[in-house]
């Protein structure tokens, strides 16, 4: 499976399911999609501020629940392999993208498997074990967590130093290794520690020694 970042905002997310999977499901996607959670039975759990509609669809009633809702996702988290294959099967039928929540290994075209994520906005990464071992997954987020502390200041800093530099005129592979040298600058991510303003002080000394090295005189 290919690794795809996907804007979910202005959609909807269908989660079929309303145990502690499903809740999981629904907090992930809350944040940008509006989601809805179909289920007899909620568990005690939070759910993001989804919409929580009290229903036990059967097979048969999959697909209506997918014309009332129009979804960009749908996630089949019941408890019932047959609901969750039928649910899995009408989603594929319209081209919506699915995750079914109880398949591992092999899985159909359209399918999707939800990574554990870190994110310091705009950063984000991601990590997936194709279902194989959630554990892994979880130990792995929480190793990148730390490695990436500060890693969205440092993109936001480096984003706008881009610009002004050519605004400034600065040839294109000048700012490029410029941009190169900030990121890889330990310097830059301790003053970055102590604020993002002292942070973006210390890039642009080493923005000047690096054109300065390179020839650049601006």
């Amino acid at each position: 499976m290919i690794p795809l970042l996907h804007d979910f905002s202005g959609t909807t997310v269908l989660v079929f399911g309303g145990g502690p999977v499903g809740a999981r499901k629904a907090r992930r996607f809350a944040r940008e999609a509006s989601v809805v959670v179909v289920s007899p039975d909620f568990a005690d759990a939070e759910f993001g501020g989804s919409e929580r509609v009290r229903a036990a669809p059967a097979e048969g009633d999959v697909p209506n629940w997918l014309d009332r809702f129009d979804p960009a996702l749908v996630v089949a988290a019941t408890d019932d392999a047959t609901v969750n294959e039928a649910i899995a099967e009408a989603a594929r039928d319209r081209g919506v993208l699915v995750n079914r929540a109880d398949s591992h290994g092999d899985r159909n075209p359209g399918s999707v498997v939800v990574p554990a994520t870190v994110r310091d906005d705009p950063v984000v990464a991601a990590v997936a074990t194709g279902g194989a071992s959630p554990a892994l997954s979880k130990h792995l987020r929480e190793t990148i967590e730390a490695e990436i502390a500060g890693a969205g200041a440092m993109a936001t800093v480096t984003a706008d130093l881009r610009d002004e530099l050519r605004d400034e005129g600065v040839p294109e592979g000048d700012r490029h290794d410029a941009i190169r040298a900030v990121v890889r600058s330990s310097r830059v991510w301790k003053g970055l520690r102590r604020g993002e303003s002292k942070g973006r002080q210390v890039a642009r000394d080493v923005i000047s020694d690096k054109l300065h090295s390179s020839g650049d005189t601006r």
